[in-house]
């Protein structure tokens, strides 16, 4: 015989149990909360990046643009490997990898007064995949407006019309790989658009001599 009323309060009971929904609440909310910690991580390491970058770009435009132009003639001017050693010091002072770069067999040398440095990426160094590109122009030149564009990433020089004062300056480029690790993650939730392979910073000096 069927006892109804304990039937009815086990049924009571299990309307008023809500741990199956807490569970699939918690699944539910677990990809959104995985993107969120990843995704703080990943663009805080990207801007500490940014920001050390930008710092050693900086250095590395001064020091080159205190030196002499006289020596531009040079394979390696004595301005330019100033500069790259700048650059490379302060990459292994903040513990960045700098890809074994070396200022002599991983030179391209685009025509004075420009010369880029390239470091490409291996896992066995610990180097991103894109590696590691320094642009060095010693002879950039821009016009002296207050409208004049950011330099671009290639340290390309900007056109200056006949009616405008060129600038004559040292433009340096720092592209270093990041490997992202948010938009992996970001996947669970659908498609994402992609992210930057290289953290670039940019810096201009004015030539001192």
């Amino acid at each position: 015989m069927i006892d109804r009323p304990r039937l009815r309060f086990h049924r009571e009971q299990l309307r008023r149990d809500d741990h199956g929904a807490q569970i699939v609440e918690f699944a539910v909310a677990l990809p959104l909360l995985v993107v969120f910690v990843v995704g703080i991580f990943d663009f805080s390491g990207a801007f500490t990046l940014k920001q050390k970058l930008t710092n050693a770009a900086r250095d590395a435009a001064r020091a080159a643009a205190a030196d002499p132009i006289s020596d531009l003639g040079a394979t390696l001017p004595v301005s330019v490997n100033d500069a790259f050693y700048t650059i490379d010091n302060y990459l292994l002072a903040n513990q960045i990898n700098d890809c074994g770069i070396t200022p002599g067999g991983s030179v391209s040398v685009t025509g004075p007064p420009s010369w880029t440095f390239v470091a490409s990426g291996s896992p066995l160094n610990g180097c991103p995949a894109a590696g590691l590109t320094i642009i060095i122009n010693r002879g950039y030149y821009f016009p002296s407006t207050t409208t004049a564009q950011p330099a671009s990433v290639d340290c390309t020089h900007r056109s200056v019309t006949s009616t405008q004062t060129a600038v004559i300056a040292t433009c340096v480029s720092i592209q270093y790989g990041y490997p992202w690790r948010f938009g992996r993650v970001a996947s669970l939730l659908g498609p994402t658009s992609s992210l930057p392979a290289t953290i670039t910073a940019v810096s201009v000096a004015m030539n001192e001599n």
